[in-house]
């Protein structure tokens, strides 16, 4: 344990997005960081408007086969704030499977780390977390970090792992299973990829959330392998004894120029009973998780089929919570529910299996979770999605996309639901 307790400052700001974007800037400086910001949305379960860790004073990095108790015993020995990722490929460990892929990225199947400064951000004020009792100058240095203007670059123009021709054949193969009864849904997923591009990952995360600002964004690096994620889905979080997810499954477009026409596609969405029966069977899935490690009887749905609008997108969101049995440590909780339900499918044993056999990548920390362990331990993680993750060494660039596949999925309408949730990374890259 810490013998130096993390103090905590308040200061008053004038200008709240100047300051976020201070915040950002101050990433620059260091080769690890974590920023997570809400942008403004008002959803259930938000605890903070923005949270920025920088630096680490110790950290723990794990391949899956024994990661898990090592980060156990990691966090058992904090008192502080931890910060970090779960990999996807963490299922390994959990449910005794393999990836045969290569890491193109370079990010650990898992690491977290106890930061040198915690930033808190609200819209009246600033809290800084040191543990050298030197707020006040590293305040100021934030705020005098300057933006980086950037000279213009050239498109980028990324190639497709799976083809469209092969993505619709996997389809179809997927479907079989489920008809044979294998499994019930099943999220299948491909990548899109460049080699040997230099880009600067905080401009691309700048860029990012300005076309597409969701609420659970993060711009998270680990030395050379970054990630610029505009995720609008929540995992989990605990709050005392009180789990909390909010699985997305059921997505339509958006139209912008005409407010009658967006609404109808909201109540389009809300009516499908195909993305019903999609988020229905994630929703049964995370209330089967969660109550592998809740009291009996305490598993609810407190929100089913809500439609939430986002810039590109409209999404169904369901909420599910229940209360913790006494002394279930942080890891048996991330037994008990990850890989996250919404990306995976239905049986999740089954299904991570089917996955591996199909997909043609490594998903890595896409579909994994970012996010927060505080002393008392509380915790907020979001769902990787809607990223672009980059090696600055190898300079290799990607971004995954994917949806839930049912029997009764159209292959065709499928490929087109993936080119959608890619189009505010495709614009980034593209401009």
């Amino acid at each position: 344990m810490n013998e130096v307790k993390r103090a905590f400052r308040t200061f008053p700001i004038n200008d709240f997005l100047k300051s976020k974007d201070q915040m950002l800037n101050g990433c620059n400086r260091f080769n690890i960081c974590a920023f997570l910001d809400n942008h403004q949305y008002r959803l259930p379960g938000q605890h903070y408007e923005c949270v920025a860790a920088y630096g680490a004073v110790h950290m723990i990095k794990a391949v899956e086969g024994d990661a898990l108790p090592a980060l156990q015993a990691f966090v058992d020995q904090q008192d502080d704030w931890c910060f970090g990722h779960l990999s996807y490929d963490l299922k390994n460990e959990i449910y005794g499977l393999q990836t045969l892929q290569p890491n193109h990225i370079g990010f650990p199947d898992l690491c977290f780390f106890v930061p040198q400064y915690v930033v808190v951000l609200s819209e009246q004020e600033v809290s800084i977390g040191s543990l050298e009792n030197d707020h006040e100058a590293f305040w100021d240095s934030l705020q005098q970090a300057e933006t980086t203007t950037l000279a213009p670059q050239p498109a980028i123009r990324l190639m497709e792992r799976v083809s469209r021709a092969h993505y619709l054949e996997t389809i179809k193969q997927i479907r079989q299973h489920i008809r044979r009864g294998d499994c019930y849904e099943l999220n299948y997923c491909m990548e899109f990829f460049a080699e040997s591009v230099r880009v600067d990952p905080l401009h691309l995360y700048r860029s990012l959330t300005t076309v597409s600002p969701n609420p659970f964004s993060a711009y998270y690096k680990i030395e050379s392998s970054s990630l610029v994620c505009a995720s609008p889905e929540r995992f989990l979080s605990k709050e005392g004894d009180r789990l909390f997810s909010q699985p997305i499954k059921g997505t339509l477009h958006r139209h912008h120029e005409n407010a009658t026409e967006d609404e109808r596609l909201k109540q389009q969405l809300f009516s499908s009973s195909k993305e019903r029966s999609e988020n229905v069977m994630v929703v049964d899935l995370v209330r089967n998780d969660l109550s592998r490690v809740c009291r009996e009887g305490t598993v609810r749905v407190e929100e089913l089929f809500g439609i939430y609008s986002f810039p590109q997108v409209h999404q169904m969101i369901s909420g599910i919570s229940g209360t913790l049995k006494p002394g279930t440590s942080f890891t048996e909780i991330i037994r008990a529910l990850f890989p996250m339900g919404s990306m995976t499918g239905a049986p999740k044993q089954r299904v991570l299996e089917l996955i591996d056999r199909y997909e043609q990548s490594r998903r890595g920390i896409f579909s994994g979770a970012v996010g927060y362990l505080k002393p008392n331990g509380d915790f907020d993680f979001n769902v990787v999605i809607r990223s672009m993750m980059y090696n600055a060494q190898s300079g290799y660039l990607s971004y995954l996309v994917g949806s839930g596949i049912t029997f009764y999925s159209d292959a065709a309408a499928e490929y087109e639901e993936c080119v959608l949730k890619a189009e505010a990374m495709r614009a980034v890259l593209s401009s």
